[in-house]
């Protein structure tokens, strides 16, 4: 389906909420979807708004919705949001519709409504969705390019990488919310002058910039997803952090590719932002570099090439456990944009549904990190650091090659475009914390 644009996306709407005029993340633009519980409740859904969240299952109850409106409401009432993915895109933007309406400034039901709101500092963020499985992708040529270059400086990119969208399936059971501590992970590795392997915490910790996509509507097995109907099978977007234990990776990943180097855990952001309302940043995707090939047909759309892309504006910053005692900004490590993308998502989901494949409602997919064609838009410490070669001085003086036990990582996101109220993903954090050996 094309981006739709509505009332929903207009500049000029503000809500009576408190902090949604302010600039953040949350104005009433942006509306995402999540799953929160309060102390000795029930996860269940909500829409963020400003400093605060919808109750949805309170809403439900509440006689001010009908229709399409009530029953996504309803559905989104579970512990997670698979219920309402599954319904599909035309109750989603109902439900939009119908809170836009509710928290516009001049609505006639706030005396209704404002009882159920919940503070968000009130509020435990759980994952939005059930996650039958996780597939990582490595869309981001810029990443690709450069690590490449790393370990066979002559032939960066294989030669399938711009015939096809390379994946791998990673591990669904450790996907877990922005602010999950990052435990070191213990693993085999092997020193490039060492006779033997040995078996330790990992030390080339490190993080990966991505964007998750969160599948809505699945399909039957056998049946593959063609490239012109896969965008009404993606719900939203999040933000992704696939930490990587680098040292693990070089040892293990021949011949069949990514293992414990990167399932100990992924960071996502919890909240959920629809497809419906991303509609006004959906941009043209990047022209393939003159000579490129053109992919095959069951991965090639128009419409997606007119509008596969996002105005969105990515970064990382990183504070040691040294600089957040002392009260020290943290230190931007990059910034750049989803340009980095050298396939779509709806290329993604595709070529994923391609041999038959069965996709399920709550399946998340990663795009793999998402770095830019400069030094200062990097979106990994392997690529900032040169494989550790390079090492990255601090505001307190110390220095990392990869990330140490104290650190914090924060990724970014924010929408932006022209006559549009910018929006964005909300927190995606994580600490790393020392190895656990038993």
């Amino acid at each position: 389906m094309p981006p739709h644009i509505d009332e929903t996306h207009d500049a000029q709407r503000l809500s009576w909420v408190e902090g949604a005029n302010a600039g953040g993340d949350f104005p009433i633009q942006n509306l995402p979807l999540g799953i929160f519980s309060r102390a000795g409740g029930a996860p269940r859904g909500g829409v963020a708004i400003g400093d605060a969240i919808l109750d949805l299952a309170a809403l439900a109850r509440g006689g001010l919705l009908s229709g399409e409106a009530l029953t996504a409401a309803e559905a989104a009432s579970a512990p997670t949001l698979n219920a309402v993915l599954e319904l599909g895109a035309a109750p989603r933007r109902a439900l939009r519709r119908a809170v836009s309406a509710l928290l516009s400034h001049d609505a006639a039901q706030r005396s209704r409504v404002e009882p159920l709101l919940v503070k968000m500092a009130d509020a435990t963020m759980h994952l939005p969705a059930r996650i039958g499985d996780y597939t990582d992708f490595y869309v981001g040529i810029h990443h690709a390019t450069t690590v490449g270059s790393l370990f066979r400086p002559d032939n960066p990119l294989l030669p399938n990488y711009k015939h096809v969208p390379i994946g791998y399936h990673g591990r669904a059971s450790t996907v877990r919310p922005s602010g999950t501590p990052v435990v070191r992970p213990l693993g085999q590795t092997k020193a490039p002058d060492a006779q033997e392997p040995t078996f330790g915490p990992a030390a080339r910790l490190d993080y990966e910039l991505e964007l998750g996509v969160w599948l809505a509507t699945g399909n039957a097995q056998g049946s593959p997803i063609p490239i012109a109907g896969a965008q009404d099978h993606i719900a939203g977007l999040t933000l992704l952090n696939d930490w990587s234990a680098r040292d693990v990776q070089a040892w293990e990943y021949q011949p069949l590719g990514p293992f414990l180097a990167k399932n100990f855990l992924t960071t996502v952001s919890p909240w959920l932002v629809t497809m419906e309302a991303l509609a006004p940043f959906r941009q043209a995707q990047p022209p393939r570099p003159e000579g490129d090939p053109r992919p095959l047909p069951y991965l090639w759309d128009e419409a997606d090439q007119a509008a596969g892309s996002f105005a969105l504006n990515l970064e990382v910053h990183l504070s040691s456990a040294a600089m957040r005692e002392q009260g020290l900004t943290p230190l931007r490590l990059s910034h750049g944009s989803a340009d980095a993308m050298y396939w779509t998502i709806a290329q993604m989901v595709a070529h994923h549904a391609s041999n038959g494949c069965a996709l399920q409602s709550g399946d998340l997919l990663g795009t793999g990190t998402l770095s830019g064609p400069s030094e200062d838009s990097q979106g990994s410490l392997m690529e900032i650091t040169r494989g550790g070669a390079k090492r990255l001085t601090l505001p307190t003086g110390e220095t990392r090659a990869f990330l140490e036990d104290g650190d914090e990582l924060a990724l970014s996101g924010r929408f932006e475009a022209e006559g549009f109220r910018a929006i964005g993903f909300g927190a995606c954090t994580g600490i790393v914390e020392a190895a656990r050996t038993a």
